[in-house]
């Protein structure tokens, strides 16, 4: 089964790949759906797939996506080099792995790890994105609490986590597949993170953790992790139970150390034990690579830690998948020599002076309402004032298109539902130029945004008559009218409405 399906029917009536110049090379076009049965020159094949991928959106006008589009031709570089390594494989590239485990370390101590190990080393792990870290976190908590109540003799077929509604797809992932029950803080109007007090009094004796958010998806907020765990301390106390912390700090991970180094959310706070990072996202790597940081070794329960020896030595592996590529480790770790914390704390400075340029602009026009706050991850998140501002939104956001931007518009999750957002990520490679043309181009995008909205056009009738003197009869009363001409003509243009239809659940297209 094809899970996802985007092309149009003119498409879909077509069982062959169009092959536009690669018909120099080929004559007869190669199936859609069926492997050819014979080969083609290679500059055919390359052609062929150049130009299918020309109706692809450009990354760098994606607004909608956290993900790294842009990275120095030396990194490039050095990615393609390291394209045809296996990660996995450690004994055969022992160099890579050394590469990885020195990016653990900085990260670990970037986020205030205390240092527990004999050696020194810290305790994380490598990751194809946020998503798999946060689900190896996940799973080391509910082994290390199935294990506890397996000891005191109590049930251990019930576990659950508390989070706020606002948390990504990727924890409704991890409960569905590995059987945790998701307990959610609703949110409110006004109020758009988890509220630390009523996460607080959701936990019970099966939560496995409580898992704050460093970023939220939907307006780039960062959560109260210090309240939290001051809350949650009280109640551990209180309760004799030792409920801890997980912050997903996919996007601010690597905001907050750079620009509020005083915030306190990570290892300085006694109950976070582990966090995960994305360094696809302010990590500044292309999509690929994320990070899971632990407290300490004794956080990460041995049984979920395979040794295998089948590659050449002793390979102690801790993932959810098994072969991957090399490059995005070598690039994150390209960037942390490169970049130095000087270096991140000047990236992210400049896109927080882009993000709020952009909010001044969007506040000049009187018409928007700003939901994000100015300390967060350089997120930009905006909605119609009035009484339509959920049509209105998707009417801009689908105008834009027009000219290039991608910028998502989403309702809210239940309890705020009625409040639909437009969301700018702000990026490295988003500078004054492109804000100032985004500024633009909204502008011009509201107008025809306010013309749909104007419904029925008013139409204007002028009627000329024009009577023969010859048809006039004398009888009172009486006018006949051999000629007439009408002229019509609308004040505006003609639009017609369009109404885009939303999906229940989380915010799966707007990460």
């Amino acid at each position: 089964m094809v899970l996802s399906v985007v092309q149009g029917c003119e498409e879909a009536s077509s069982s062959v790949v169009s092959s536009v110049f690669a018909s120099r090379y080929v004559q007869d076009p190669p199936p859609r759906y069926m492997l050819p049965e014979k080969s083609i020159p290679k500059e055919a094949a390359y052609q062929i797939v150049h130009d299918e991928l020309l109706l692809d959106s450009i990354p760098r006008l994606n607004l909608a996506s956290f993900v790294t589009t842009w990275m120095e031709p030396e990194c490039d570089k050095l990615m393609a080099e390291a394209i045809n390594k296996n990660f996995v494989d450690v004994d055969e590239y022992p160099v890579t792995t050394e590469l990885q485990n020195r990016c653990v370390n900085m990260i670990a101590r970037l986020f205030n790890a205390p240092s527990t190990d004999r050696t020194g080393q810290a305790v994380g792990v490598g990751t194809v994105g946020s998503s798999e870290a946060m689900m190896l976190a996940g799973l080391a908590f509910k082994k290390k609490w199935q294990n506890k109540r397996k000891s005191q003799g109590k049930p251990f077929d019930k576990p659950n986590i508390v989070t706020g509604a606002n948390v990504q797809v990727c924890w409704e992932k991890f409960s569905r597949y590995f059987e945790v029950e998701l307990k959610e803080v609703k949110l409110r109007e006004g109020y758009y993170v988890m509220d630390p007090q009523k996460a607080v009094e959701m936990v019970d004796e099966n939560t496995i953790c409580v898992a704050a958010i460093l970023g939220s998806t939907f307006n780039g907020e960062f959560e109260d992790v210090k309240l939290l765990n001051a809350l949650l301390t009280q109640k551990n106390k209180r309760t004799g139970w030792d409920t801890p912390i997980h912050v997903d700090a996919a996007s601010g991970g690597f905001v907050a150390p750079f620009l509020y180094p005083d915030l306190e959310w990570d290892f300085r706070l006694p109950l976070v034990k582990s966090i995960n990072v994305s360094g696809h996202k302010y990590g500044l790597v292309y999509a690929g690579v994320g990070w899971a940081i632990w407290r300490s070794k004794e956080e990460l329960p041995e049984e979920l830690i395979f040794h295998i020896n089948y590659l050449g030595g002793d390979e102690p592996t801790f993932t959810l998948n098994f072969s991957k590529g090399s490059s995005q480790i070598v690039a994150q770790y390209y960037q942390f020599l490169r970049m130095g914390f000087e270096g991140y704390k000047k990236v992210m400075s400049n896109c927080m002076e882009s993000a709020r340029l952009l909010r001044e602009g969007l506040e000049k026009t009187g018409l928007f309402q700003i939901i994000s706050k100015e300390k967060g991850v350089p997120v930009v998140a905006f909605a119609f004032k009035g009484k339509d501002s959920k049509n209105s939104a998707f009417r801009l956001s689908k105008a834009l298109r027009n000219y290039g931007w991608i910028v998502p518009a989403y309702s809210m999750p239940a309890n705020a539902e009625n409040v639909t957002v437009l969301r700018v990520v702000v990026r490295e490679d988003f500078g004054r130029q492109m804000v100032e043309k985004l500024l633009f181009h909204i502008g011009l995008a509201l107008k025809e945004v306010t013309e749909a909205a104007s419904g029925v056009p008013r139409i204007k009738f002028t009627v000329e008559m024009k009577p023969d003197a010859n048809e006039i009869n004398g009888d009172e009363g009486i006018l006949h009218i051999p000629a007439a001409k009408v002229h019509w003509e609308h004040d505006k243009p003609e639009t017609e409405g369009t109404r885009v239809p939303i999906m229940g659940g989380k915010t799966k297209g707007v990460c």
